[in-house]
């Protein structure tokens, strides 16, 4: 039995530059910047006090207040994302099975938020004043569970959780389980909210944030560029309806464009560092290419994990070089962390949304802060601002701490 065709119908994203897909389009065009001083909380006892927030955001707008209450910010976004996902591509659940719609939405961390404040009832008022919601708040599979009750989606259902791989992960899944068979519709993708004391925290004690632009923060995420020093924590959700071709073109939806080529592996190397000669991801991007049979040379543009760290910038750009040999010199790479920050478990689906975006406007959105070229990140990051592009065919990476790997391809639909 052949594999279905796997078409994106719609998408959503709420993001540190923009709550819907317009305003988010609009700022990368532009290159508005996200980040900015911690407004959370007091940042000024963390070494790094810069994080790209999601702003102007109301839950309320696109969730009822009751069930608001009962989700975190992470499991907000991702129902917000949905919603505009699901009403972007048109589709009416009442005249589908709900058995055939199903969702993959996944988060690295799900709520820290919910432990800092149940860790500071326990000391102050015991154990008996836990609100009974602390569980349901703070496990990741809730934002798939959430988005399942409240649009009525009683399809496959799952919760990646792969840190930073995450976001493409669940997209690739949902393709998966849409080419085999196993539902008609998906809505994928991923989310993030831990700009909190413990996650900031945690991520510095790691060495791994930018400390060196506190004090110019709009400065602070600049992949590919000699003068980075770690990554800036962002939040957001990006989620895409995913659909078997057929149903979709049944009944007259938008196309922006057709899923290719998935796949992943794993480093086995490190908790958090690459392999050095970049072997993983040579062979991650060099698995998807095989699976959408497309040859390095089809591919017109890719949107690189690209966070701005030293390890992960310099081996991202070895690695493109070695799968796209020549061709990589040719090939506009960018990174939409310049602008968004690194969401961590929704950068996948907030990237792969940017993708989409590209294909439909035939723009390359660019990478910002990149003013001090380093020559071992030698590529084309689109530096001077949008380009105007022919975009075909579009390959985004995710490489998670722990050694995940995953990359997947979205291409314009030919018949």
């Amino acid at each position: 039995m052949p594999y279905s065709r796997v078409v994106v119908t719609g998408i959503g994203v709420v993001s540190p530059v923009g709550n819907n897909k317009d305003e988010f389009w609009s700022s990368l065009i532009q290159g508005r910047n996200g980040v900015g001083r911690i407004t959370a909380f007091d940042p000024a006892p963390f070494d790094s006090r810069v994080a790209a927030e999601v702003k102007n955001y109301n839950p309320s707008d696109s969730i009822p207040a009751k069930e608001s209450k009962r989700m975190e910010p992470f499991c907000q976004f991702a129902v917000t994302a949905a919603k505009e996902a699901l009403t972007d591509s048109g589709l009416d659940i009442s005249k589908e099975d709900p058995h055939e719609i199903g969702v993959v939405v996944g988060s690295g961390i799900g709520s820290l938020g919910i432990l800092e404040k149940m860790h500071t009832v326990l000391l102050t008022k015991g154990p008996d004043k836990f609100t009974p919601f602390m569980i349901p708040l703070l496990i990741i599979n809730m934002a798939a569970g959430w988005i399942s009750i409240l649009f009525g989606l009683r399809g496959p259902n799952l919760a990646v959780v792969t840190a930073c791989a995450t976001g493409t992960h669940a997209i690739g899944e949902a393709y998966r389980m849409i080419q085999h068979g196993q539902a008609k519709a998906m809505v994928a993708g991923g989310t993030e909210s831990c700009i909190t004391p413990l996650g900031i925290g945690g991520f510095c004690a790691l060495k791994a944030l930018s400390t060196k632009y506190n004090d110019n923060p709009q400065l602070a995420s600049r992949p590919f560029d000699k003068e980075r020093d770690g990554f800036v924590m962002g939040e957001g959700a990006g989620i895409v309806v995913l659909e078997e071709l057929e149903h979709a073109k049944k009944r007259g939806a938008y196309i922006y464009g057709e899923v290719t080529g998935y796949a992943l592996n794993g480093d086995a190397f490190h908790m958090t560092a690459p392999r050095p000669d970049g072997d993983g991801a040579v062979r991650c991007m060099s698995l998807a290419l095989k699976d959408a049979r497309m040859a390095p040379e089809e591919i017109n543009y890719i949107n690189a994990h690209g966070t701005s760290t030293e390890l992960n910038d310099r081996i991202e750009t070895l690695a493109i070089k070695k799968v796209f040999k020549d061709h990589a010199k040719k090939l506009p790479v960018n990174s939409t962390k310049s602008m968004t920050g690194h969401t961590l478990g929704a950068a996948g689906g907030i990237e792969f949304v940017a993708c989409c975006l590209s294909l439909k406007h035939q723009m390359v959105h660019p990478t910002i802060n990149r003013t001090h070229p380093d020559p071992e990140c030698d590529l084309d990051y689109v530096v001077e601002g949008a380009r105007k592009a022919k975009v075909e065919a579009c390959l985004s990476n995710s490489l998670g701490f722990g050694g995940h790997n995953t990359s997947i391809i979205v291409k314009k639909l030919k018949s």
